[in-house]
């Protein structure tokens, strides 16, 4: 098992995506990640075992929901996201590209009504081509290189069915110039993208965390036109 501090995960994961970067494979370290955690959840940086708290904020303060509405969660880790989705009503479907999570996923809650699939965000079903009332994407695009980015916006966007809804969360840039990652902030003009592919900005709004005050994060709601 790993035993490792904060920085030293921060150090090894940098070296994954590296070695998944020399080898084109930007999105391959994932897997290494969580198969070589062995279920310690404090190996994996982003797992917080909770929803992330400006998610459960945007769903107190958009209930009720329709029913049988269709969700995705893209890049689901353990989870909590999907639960915390499936707890307001929606129908979910959360994928990952590694295995290892998904498994992880169903062992933590096996009576769970989320369908956990295994899935590229570089290469997503056809039938998922708008199927989706609601698409939550948490800082998968930003743990991308900057070279995929645009295939991976797109990839985001398809999903969203007429009318409905992205919920994005990210670390930002003030700056077009490529940033050393990960993760790889977005910039505004890769921001636009999504605009550019039919969304338009519902709601923006801008935090920090606690441990991090000097990173420079959005929650962005976005609807398809």
């Amino acid at each position: 098992m790993l035993e490792q501090q904060p920085e030293s995960l921060q150090s090894y994961v940098k070296q994954l995506a590296a070695e998944a970067l020399h080898k084109s494979e930007p999105s391959a370290w994932f897997e290494v990640l969580y198969a070589k955690a062995k279920g310690d959840a404090a190996q994996i940086p982003w797992a917080k075992l909770a929803p992330h708290p400006y998610l459960q904020n945007w769903l107190t303060n958009h209930e009720p929901f329709a029913l049988q509405q269709k969700a995705l969660v893209i890049g689901c880790g353990l989870g909590d996201d999907a639960e915390a989705l499936a707890n307001v009503g929606f129908e979910v479907t959360a994928f990952d590209i590694s295995p290892t999570a998904i498994s992880w996923c169903q062992q933590r809650f096996p009576d769970s009504t989320v369908n956990y699939v295994v899935a590229d965000l570089l290469a997503i079903p056809s039938q998922w081509h708008q199927a989706f009332d609601f698409v939550f994407e948490c800082r998968n695009i930003q743990a991308l290189p900057l070279n995929v980015r645009s295939s991976v916006i797109s990839s985001v966007t398809s999903v969203i069915a007429l009318g409905g809804t992205l919920l994005l969360i990210t670390r930002v840039r003030d700056t077009e110039v490529e940033p050393s990652g990960p993760p790889w902030p977005l910039s505004n003009s890769e921001l636009e993208q999504f605009e550019n592919l039919g969304l338009y900005q519902v709601e923006k709004f801008v935090f920090s965390e606690s441990e991090q005050i000097d990173v420079k994060q959005l929650r962005i709601e976005y609807q398809r036109q």
